[in-house]
């Protein structure tokens, strides 16, 4: 079995069932809207809970594929990244149902009511652009695209990532009236994210304007003390 990454879970069999028990896991809110959906189980609003459902579920796997590369930095595992991906897609495909929900359901493709929607309320104002830059980060995903935009260029484009996840957590306090517990949670865990990220950023930043040496001679100065 492969060691990979520092752990026997990265590229062997354990990291493909993973794989495979994490993708079907996602299905399961979209599969529990579906049997709800059959047997009269979405409520007195259909159309509400499925576009919270699907909302809460997109904003959760853009979380969790924004985690991912501090879970690699904090483990040193390397096999994070493999699920990237997977996590990405997940969150764009919720993030479609979320935004189709609303374009068929709610409006039935109404586009005078949906302009006048993204003008006058706040939350959609927020959310409906977007969702619209997450359309580029899902088309670039796969392997041929990163080849063809270049490593530098599709890593530029994927910082998008970060205007998305705070307009999607804007868009969600927005929406909520008055319990502000979820949208709260969603805030403090993006913040946790990104203040990691700028930490092992600035970290790297200063490792790189330390002049020729120095990271030699530190570890001998602490001794010398």
């Amino acid at each position: 079995m492969s060691t990979v990454g520092g752990s026997p879970l990265a590229g062997g069999r354990l990291l493909v069932i993973l794989k495979v028990i994490m993708f079907a896991a996602a299905l399961i809110p979209l599969g529990k809207l579906v049997y709800e959906g059959l047997n009269d189980g979405l409520g007195a609003n259909p159309i509400e809970k499925i576009t919270h459902v699907t909302g809460w579920w997109a904003l959760s796997f853009l979380l969790l594929s924004l985690s991912i590369t501090p879970l690699r930095r904090i483990t040193g595992w390397s096999w994070w990244m493999r699920l990237r991906r997977m996590l990405g897609l997940y969150a764009f495909f919720y993030a479609g149902l979320h935004f189709l929900t609303y374009l068929v359901l709610d409006q039935f493709f109404d586009w005078p009511a949906i302009v006048k929607d993204i003008a006058k309320r706040p939350y959609i104002t927020v959310g409906f652009p977007a969702f619209m830059l997450m359309i580029p980060l899902a088309i670039t995903s796969t392997d041929a695209m990163i080849r063809r935009l270049g490593g530098k260029r599709w890593r530029l484009l994927h910082r998008l990532i970060y205007p998305i996840a705070v307009g999607g957590v804007v868009h969600f306090w927005w929406l909520v009236k008055k319990d502000i517990r979820e949208p709260a949670l969603f805030a403090a865990l993006l913040a946790g994210l990104l203040i990691i990220r700028a930490g092992y950023w600035l970290r790297g930043r200063m490792r790189r304007n330390l002049p020729a040496g120095a990271m030699n001679a530190a570890p001998a100065h602490r001794t010398d003390g």
